[in-house]
C-alpha cells in the first residue's frame, strides 16, 4: 500500500443490521479497486474481512475489521463491522476513530433492528453519515420505502442521491440526482450513460427536488435562492452535500447490488468525493485545551481501538494516529498509565494480512505487535509532549454464566485464557463471586458468550463449560429466641464438655452479625466463649433453612456450663454451633432475596409488552419517562432470580430493539410460595451430591 497524506484519506465505519450486505461490499470494493482478483463470498469465508475460523463457521461478521481500498488516488480506510447486537463492542470501538459512517439499509427489509442502534451511536459521537440501501437486485426489493421510511423516521435531511434504474432482477442502472444523468451498467460492471427512462420521469423529478430542498436549508444563500425560483446548479448541489454531510444536515442516500459488482464504482467515487477527509478531522485531549489537529509534524497521538490477543505472536494494537507520526522501532510513552512502550515494527493491515512499513502519519491507521502496557483505548504519545485522549466507552455486560473447567488440566490454563481473552474483548467480564464460590463470565448476550468460550478453546486450550448462575439467596430470623447448645462426651480418656445457651434476636437488613458477651460468675471461663462465637459464625455460614448465609443477627451468650477438665474450645465451638442452629429454628427462619434496580429503554409501541412482563417477573414499577419522542424509559425494582437471563427475554419480547441497565440495590424476603421452591431445590442439589 502507497502512503497518503490526511488530506486523501477517508476514515469510514461500515455499520448496519447484520445480513446487510456491509462485509459484501467491502469485498465488492476491494475488487473493483484491482485489490483482489476476484470477489470473497460471505457464504463460503473468502473474504478479507472475516478471516477469524468462528466467522467462517457462522457465514458473518464477528470482529471488526481493517479494509483500506485504494481508489483515485485516494485511501477509504474501511471499518467493516459486525451486525449482530451482541457484538456491539466491535461497533463501539469503529465509531471512536473513524471520521464517518456508511450505513446500510437491506432493500427488502428497510430500517431494521441494527439499522437503529448504529444510527443511535452515529448520533452520539456526531458522526457524519451516509445511507446505502443495498441489494437492491433481491425479490421484493424496494429503494422508495426504504427512503420513505428513513425520512420518516429521521427527517428531511435523508434525501436520495440516486434512484436506481428497474429493481429486483432488472436493475440495470441508477439515475444521478446530482446532474440528472442516467447511467446503465455493463456485465463488468462498468457504467454508460443515457437517457433516463421515460418512466422515472416523475419520480427523478421528484426525488432531485427533495435533495435540492434538502441541501438548500443548509446554507442561506442556497435557501434564498432556491426561494426564488432559481434552480441549484450540479456544483452547487455536488458542494452542499458534501458540507451538509461534514456538519451532519444532509444524509444522502445512494443504491447497490454488491455481489453483481452494480453501482460499486459509483459509491467509491462519491465517498472519496463527499466524506470527510481525515484532514479536516480534529480531537480534544482529557484537558479540553490540547485540540489536536491532524498533523504528520505535530506531537504525537495515536489511540489504540483493537486489540487481539494471538497465542503465538502476542496482542496485536490497531490504532488511529491523529497527530505525528508513528514510527517503527521507537519508543513511546503511554500517558494514560505512565508506562514507556518499546515499539517493534509497525503494520498496515488488510483483514488478516499485514504488510510492514517504516510508519504511519496522521490520520490514518496502522497496527503493532507486543505491547507490553497498552490496551484497548489507551493512548500513544511521546513523553517530552504528552497527550491524552478521552477513553473509549464500551457498553456493560448484561448476561451471565458460570463457568467450569471440564478437565482438571483445564484449570490451570483457565484464568490466563479467560484474562487473554479480556484484553481484546472489553464488553466480556470476569469475576468471582465469593457468595456463591462460582466464576461468572458475563457478556452482551448467548451469542457472545458462546463464541468467547469457542475463542478460548481455540486459542488458548482451556475447555469450559457453562452453569446455571447461582442466586445469592441469604437467610435470617424475624424474631427472638434462645437456645442451648449441648456438646458432652465422655469415654473412657479425656473427654469434651461444653455447655451453653445463647439468645438470638433479628437486626436491622444490613447490619449484619453482632455477638454479645453477658456472661456472669465465669460460667463459662473468659478463654472459651470466643469458642462459641466461632461455632456461631460457622453456622450461620453453612445456613440452615436452604444452606445459605444467615445474616443480620445478634448472638447474646448469657450462660452456660465447663468442667475443670473436660472443657475445651472445639467443645463449646460445637456447642455454639448446636445452640444457634436451634435458637433461629425457634426464631423462625426466612430466606432473603436479591433486588436488583432497572432501567430499560423501549420503543414506546413495545412498553406495554415489557411492564407486563416486569409485572411477571414480580418486579414493581417506578416511574416512566419519555425520551427522544419514541422512547420509553421504565424504571423498576425486582428479584435478581427473575433476571438471570433478561438479556434473552428482552430481545425476544422487543425484536432486539431495547436495552437495559442493572443494578445490585438491596435484600428482601422472599415470598412463601418461592421460598418452597428455593428449599426444595436446595434440598434436592444436596442429595445428588
Amino acid at each position: 500500500m502507497d502512503t497518503y497524506g490526511a488530506d486523501r484519506i477517508r476514515n469510514v465505519g461500515f455499520l448496519g443490521h447484520m445480513g446487510a450486505g456491509k462485509t459484501t461490499l467491502a469485498e465488492a470494493m476491494l475488487f473493483r479497486s484491482g485489490a483482489t482478483s476476484r470477489m470473497g463470498r460471505v457464504e463460503d469465508g473468502s473474504t478479507v474481512a472475516d478471516y477469524e475460523p468462528e466467522e467462517v463457521k457462522r457465514g458473518g461478521s464477528i470482529n471488526l475489521a481493517v479494509v483500506p481500498v485504494e481508489w483515485q488516488d485516494h485511501k477509504l480506510n474501511i471499518l467493516d463491522t459486525p451486525g449482530y447486537a451482541d457484538f456491539v463492542g466491535e461497533v463501539v470501538e469503529a465509531v471512536h476513530v473513524v471520521d464517518s459512517a456508511v450505513i446500510f439499509v437491506e432493500a427488502v427489509s428497510g430500517v431494521q433492528v441494527g439499522t437503529e442502534q448504529v444510527w443511535q451511536l452515529c448520533d452520539d459521537q456526531g458522526l457524519p453519515r451516509v445511507v446505502v440501501v443495498s441489494r437492491i437486485d433481491r425479490d421484493n426489493a424496494s429503494f422508495r420505502q426504504a427512503v420513505e421510511q428513513l425520512r420518516e423516521m429521521y427527517g428531511t435531511k435523508v434525501a436520495a442521491a440516486q434512484l436506481p434504474i428497474g429493481e429486483e432482477g432488472d436493475f440495470r442502472g441508477v439515475v444521478d440526482l446530482i446532474s440528472g444523468k442516467a447511467l446503465f451498467f455493463g456485465d463488468d460492471g462498468e457504467a454508460t450513460e443515457g437517457e433516463v427512462p421515460s418512466e422515472l420521469q416523475d419520480d427523478v423529478e421528484m426525488f432531485a427536488e427533495q435533495l435540492t430542498e434538502t441541501v438548500a436549508e443548509t446554507d442561506d444563500d442556497l435557501v434564498l435562492k432556491y426561494l426564488e425560483g432559481e434552480g441549484l446548479t450540479p456544483e452547487e448541489v455536488r458542494e452542499g452535500i458534501k458540507q451538509g454531510i461534514a456538519s451532519q444536515q444532509v444524509i444522502p442516500v445512494f443504491a447497490c447490488a454488491a455481489t453483481d459488482d452494480k453501482g460499486v464504482r459509483q459509491l467509491l467515487d462519491a465517498l472519496v468525493a463527499l466524506l470527510p477527509a481525515a484532514a479536516e478531522t480534529s480531537i480534544a485531549g482529557t484537558d479540553k485545551a490540547s485540540q489536536l489537529t491532524t498533523d504528520a509534524d505535530g506531537p504525537l497521538a495515536a489511540r489504540v481501538f483493537k486489540t487481539l490477543a494471538d497465542p503465538f505472536v502476542g496482542r496485536l494494537s490497531y490504532f488511529r494516529v491523529y497527530s505525528g507520526t508513528f514510527r517503527s522501532d521507537a519508543q513511546v510513552w503511554n500517558p494514560g498509565k505512565e508506562e514507556a512502550e518499546r515499539v517493534g515494527q509497525v503494520l498496515m493491515v488488510r483483514g488478516k494480512d499485514q504488510q510492514p512499513v517504516s510508519q504511519v502519519a496522521a490520520g490514518d491507521i496502522g497496527a503493532v505487535a507486543k505491547l507490553a502496557e497498552t490496551a484497548t483505548g489507551d493512548t500513544i504519545s511521546q513523553r517530552e509532549q504528552p497527550r491524552l485522549l478521552p477513553a473509549i466507552q464500551f457498553p456493560e455486560p448484561v448476561y451471565s454464566v458460570a463457568v467450569v473447567p471440564e478437565a482438571k488440566s483445564d484449570l490451570d490454563r483457565m484464568s490466563s485464557a479467560v484474562a487473554r481473552l479480556q484484553e481484546e474483548d472489553l464488553t466480556l467480564r470476569v469475576t468471582r463471586s465469593v457468595e456463591t464460590a462460582q466464576t461468572l463470565l458475563s457478556g452482551m448476550g448467548d451469542s457472545h458468550i458462546d463464541l468467547s468460550l469457542e475463542r478460548i478453546r481455540r486459542k488458548f486450550g482451556a475447555s469450559l463449560k457453562t452453569e446455571p448462575v447461582r442466586v445469592p439467596y441469604r437467610e435470617t430470623i424475624m424474631a427472638t429466641a434462645s437456645a442451648e447448645g449441648r456438646h458432652v462426651k465422655q469415654s473412657g480418656g479425656h473427654g469434651q464438655y461444653g455447655v451453653c445457651t445463647i439468645e438470638v434476636s433479628p437486626r436491622s437488613r444490613g447490619e449484619g452479625y453482632e455477638f454479645v458477651d453477658n456472661i456472669v460468675g465465669g460460667v463459662i471461663s473468659q478463654g472459651l466463649r470466643p469458642a462459641v462465637d466461632k461455632g456461631v459464625r460457622e453456622a450461620m455460614e453453612r445456613g440452615v433453612l436452604a444452606g445459605y448465609p444467615i445474616v443480620d443477627v445478634q448472638v447474646r451468650l448469657y450462660d452456660g456450663k465447663e468442667h475443670s477438665v473436660d472443657s475445651s474450645e472445639i467443645a463449646f465451638r460445637l456447642a455454639g454451633l448446636q445452640a444457634f442452629q436451634a435458637a433461629v429454628r425457634q426464631a423462625g427462619l426466612v430466606l432473603l432475596e436479591p433486588i436488583v434496580q432497572l432501567e430499560v429503554q423501549v420503543p414506546e409501541a413495545n412498553a406495554g409488552d415489557i411492564i407486563a412482563d416486569l409485572n411477571q417477573k414480580r418486579a414493581r414499577i417506578q416511574g416512566m419517562d419519555t425520551e427522544g419522542g419514541h422512547t420509553t424509559v421504565i424504571t423498576a425494582d425486582g428479584p435478581q432470580a427473575e433476571f438471570v437471563r433478561y438479556a434473552t427475554d428482552l430481545r425476544s419480547i422487543t425484536g432486539g430493539r431495547a436495552s437495559f441497565k442493572v443494578e445490585f440495590s438491596h435484600y428482601e424476603e422472599v415470598p412463601t410460595h418461592v421460598t418452597q421452591q428455593v428449599v426444595a431445590a436446595a434440598r434436592a442439589a444436596r442429595e445428588n451430591g
